[in-house]
């Protein structure tokens, strides 16, 4: 069974994107495209950077953990990709990806 992540975007304007995929490399360079399978509130809000990215064991934990960072302050988000907010799902750390 092929793991989901879920990874946090910054743009230039130091704003979060959350999102969920199965291939981290390939929704990434998606979003740096700003083609039609760009997110719309990315799109021309370039150059993007990938800040944080966890695997997870399956679809449902993905979005169980999508909808509880979304619901986070951006200060709290901080803390999560610090490291100093404990986060209450199974999580794997991942790697960033650059392009």
């Amino acid at each position: 069974m092929q793991p989901w992540f879920l990874y946090i975007i910054e743009n230039k304007y130091q704003h979060y994107y959350t999102g969920i995929c199965k291939d981290l490399s390939k929704r990434f360079a998606q979003h740096q495209s700003s083609g039609p399978l760009c997110a719309k509130a990315l799109r021309g809000k370039g150059p993007l950077k990938m800040i944080y990215a966890v695997s997870l064991v399956d679809h449902s934990d993905a979005l169980k953990m999508e909808l509880w960072v979304k619901k986070l302050t951006k200060a709290k988000k901080i803390q999560l990709i610090s490291g100093k907010l404990a986060c209450p799902f199974d999580v794997k750390l991942a790697s960033i990806v650059t392009l």
